[in-house]
């Protein structure tokens, strides 16, 4: 029927006695069918304007924020053989408990008295010390008797030199003195022979002339004789001067090369008092080390070594404890796709493993059983993996702590939260596979930033 006039006349005709009506009619559920499919689309297309909370997911573990708060192996400084246990598997230990006893088993170490004896040498290279330094100082005094010897020495010969300068020029006098008389006596000697030979001087008064030529002569080589004998003791003084100097010099120059002996020897002995020392504290300090100390409070996790008269080598491991007090966080690995989307600060929640969640990814204040955590280190560098590691820790704002019975090891769920856009922009997103999107505000500004599709070149 085409229902071209306004007056209708189903009413009137008894539909159920045609087949016909039968057959052509729509049926109630058809049009409820048709009416939940309209709603369900306009409900979906309400749904892709809502805001979705874009997200970075990854798996980590549980740790701790502080390395010293991070599970621990207590190591033994030094080689020994293990005498006796003081604590079991599980137990509680404070800080500087004794946790087992070693003995010594390197020979260099056997003598129980080793302290005591090497501490005598160090008390025995003292007093040798003490005798160097009086040596060099006794050394030192001589080196000054020296000085102060050469210095009378040196008066005396230069009061010598003096004395022979002197005599020198005396007898320097007494030979011109000589030298002229004698000239006088051959003057008069001529006069008088010449007086002889006129008959006027007889020849006694010659011969006296000539008897006074003669000891004039005498004198002047006597004269000279002495003069170069004051020469010579002269000479003989100053080299005397020179020697006694230069014998001197020799005394002093041994004396000083005795101090430094003396000195050096010292100095050697000094060094080996260090040394002796040293290995005294060292020694000291090993005997402490036959005791291993508990590093800090916590609970004995499992013993590396076993039983009683087992050898262990230095710098091995003895057992793992868990400290006490610590403060937990998370590390999970990031894309570096997804690595400068994380900043410190940001907001990431977290699924336990363990602790039930009902979780909506893009609207995490709809979501049950997840925590709240913030980002505190970020590395600058990839890791192993192929990832960059992030360190989580407990937001301390939020109301809701971590639970008290979480431990380091357990498995975590992150979900980064980033920014919020439509839903139907996220669905565009991840059919075309690109990154979430990276905006940061600028200072000054509170206005969100458009959203824009990543650029993708398509070739």
């Amino acid at each position: 029927m085409l229902n071209i006039s306004t007056d209708s006349i189903t009413a009137q005709i008894q539909q159920e006695k045609y087949k016909s009506f039968e057959k052509t009619s729509l049926s109630s559920a058809n049009v409820m069918f048709a009416r939940w499919m309209g709603g369900l689309f306009l409900l979906a297309l309400i749904f892709m304007f809502l805001p979705w909370t874009q997200n970075i997911q990854s798996k980590g573990k549980v740790t701790t924020l502080r390395p010293e708060h991070r599970p621990q192996t207590v190591q033994s400084t030094i080689a020994g053989q293990i005498e006796r246990w003081y604590v079991r598997e599980g137990d509680t230990i404070s800080k500087g408990d004794t946790i087992l006893h070693l003995t010594e088993i390197k020979s260099d170490y056997f003598d129980p008295q080793i302290v005591e004896r090497t501490q005598k040498q160090v008390n025995a290279k003292t007093g040798s010390i003490g005798a160097y330094q009086r040596k060099a100082n006794a050394l030192s005094e001589q080196i000054s008797a020296y000085q102060e010897e050469l210095a009378q020495k040196r008066n005396q010969l230069q009061n010598k030199v003096q004395q022979s300068r002197l005599k020198i020029i005396t007898d320097s006098i007494a030979f011109k003195r000589a030298v002229l008389d004698d000239s006088i006596a051959r003057v008069q000697l001529a006069r008088t022979e010449s007086l002889y030979k006129e008959g006027i001087k007889p020849r006694t008064e010659v011969e006296d002339k000539r008897f006074k030529v003669q000891e004039t002569e005498a004198k002047v080589v006597d004269a000279r004789n002495k003069v170069n004998i004051a020469r010579q003791e002269l000479q003989i003084v100053r080299t005397e001067l020179r020697q006694v100097m230069a014998e001197t010099a020799q005394k002093i120059a041994k004396a000083e090369s005795d101090i430094a002996s003396a000195l050096s020897e010292q100095f050697s002995t000094e060094a080996d008092v260090s040394k002796l020392s040293i290995q005294v504290e060292n020694y000291r300090q090993r005997n402490a080390f036959y005791y291993v100390l508990a590093p800090q409070d916590g609970v004995v996790a499992k013993a590396m070594q076993a039983g009683i008269g087992e050898n262990i080598k230095e710098g091995e491991a003895i057992l793992s404890i868990l400290p006490k007090q610590y403060t937990l966080a998370v590390e999970m690995y990031v894309k570096p796709l997804d690595y400068p989307l994380v900043n410190l600060n940001q907001e990431v929640r977290f699924l336990f493993d363990g602790w039930p969640a009902i979780v909506f990814s893009g609207w995490p204040g709809f979501s049950f059983g997840t925590f709240k955590g913030k980002v505190v280190a970020i590395d600058n560098i990839i890791s192993d993996n192929g990832k960059y590691r992030i360190l989580i820790a407990p937001d301390e704002k939020d109301g809701k702590k971590w639970p008290t019975a979480l431990r380091p090891g357990s498995g975590a769920q992150g979900i980064a939260l980033l920014q919020n856009v439509p839903l139907w922009y996220e669905l565009w997103r991840q059919l075309n596979g690109f990154p979430p999107n990276y905006y940061q505000k600028e200072e000054g500004k509170s206005e969100e930033p458009k959203l824009k599709a990543p650029v993708k070149s398509l070739k």
